[in-house]
């Protein structure tokens, strides 16, 4: 009786296989019709308090509207966004666990240190979704006041200016890394584990510098708490329209791009990941999440996975000759 009920069951799976395969996207519509059958992890790969956590909270406001599912963020912080992204890759490819992915850790990351991840093959890209503005900031306690002040210091003073990071292969480390290694100053790294405690010790004046995410840096900058240098981005925000650009004013080759996209585990089906691409496009297109993203100081990007893939591996190709040329290493 074991024995025929066994065969029974192969015999059905055997005729749902098949007309998988006879009805075009019968069994992948299932699945994404079904989908989301249950909460929704978003993983932050950040602290509480820094862009990438801002950016996740916004995408998962509205995401709950969207899916009727509650969109959870868990912060998941370390080792420059590597702890979140083990967890994500350790993840069932259901389609109810994502993460916000930093530049960094799809890109820089795995070519400055070994992972516990295949990045090619343990993540799945869904969708870009903003892009941010790289700016240089100081303490207000410090001496500087232009970028060109930063490297006269690390050359002339007897102390080291510090510089303060998120991380091993973050976008903020490797602004810091190649700065100095461009202009031939010697500049210190701090890292934290992400950027509001870091700019809380730069308020103080107990590090002077960080080149970061321009979005966690506006509410200090406006009540003065810190200092805007120069931007590291290629152009000039909006917001801040009279800070210089560096690229723009003697150190052309200083340019910093960052963004953040959506991603899943690796073999998420290509239903679900067509299903999250059009729930983030239609994310962001919502009036609250544009107005939101304008008064922070984020660009919306969103796009098709394949536009994704395509960013991903040109920066991939970019930062790896930086990192090669410059020999940068993790500190």
């Amino acid at each position: 009786m074991a024995e025929k009920k066994r065969r029974g069951m192969l015999r059905h799976l055997a005729t749902l296989a098949l007309a998988g395969t006879l009805i075009p996207g019968g069994i992948a519509a299932a699945v994404e019709n079904s989908f989301p059958s249950q909460e929704i992890r978003f993983i932050n790969a950040f602290s509480p308090g820094g862009t990438s956590d801002m950016l996740g909270r916004i995408l998962a406001d509205q995401l709950s509207k969207q899916l009727s599912q509650r969109v959870v963020v868990d912060n998941r912080t370390g080792a420059g966004g590597v702890i979140g992204t083990q967890e994500l890759a350790r993840a069932a490819p259901d389609g109810h666990t994502i993460l916000l992915a930093s530049m960094g850790i799809m890109t820089i990351t795995p070519q400055m240190q070994a992972v516990p991840y295949d990045v090619g093959k343990d993540i799945t890209p869904v969708a870009n979704v903003a892009s941010v503005y790289n700016i240089l900031v100081a303490s207000p306690k410090s001496e500087i006041r232009t970028w060109q002040d930063l490297v006269r210091l690390g050359k002339d003073s007897s102390r080291n200016p510090r510089c303060a990071t998120v991380g091993a292969g973050s976008s903020q480390q490797l602004s810091c890394v190649l700065f100095a290694s461009l202009t031939g100053a010697r500049i210190d790294q701090v890292p934290y584990r992400g950027g509001a405690p870091a700019i809380l010790d730069i308020t103080s004046g107990r590090v002077e510098v960080m080149f970061g995410n321009m979005p966690e840096f506006l509410g200090q900058i406006r009540d003065g708490g810190l200092r805007p240098v120069a931007y590291g981005a290629a152009d000039a925000s909006p917001l801040l329209p009279d800070v210089p650009v560096i690229s723009k004013t003697g150190l052309s080759d200083f340019v910093i791009p960052n963004w953040f996209g959506v991603v899943m585990p690796g073999g998420a089906s290509p239903a679900l990941v067509q299903r999250w691409n059009v729930e983030i496009n239609k994310a962001l297109e919502a009036p609250e999440v544009q107005r939101r993203f304008t008064e922070n100081g984020l660009q919306r990007l969103g796009g098709t996975q394949e536009a994704f893939l395509q960013q991903i591996a040109a920066d991939r190709a970019r930062w790896g000759k930086v990192i090669r040329e410059h020999n940068i290493r993790p500190e």
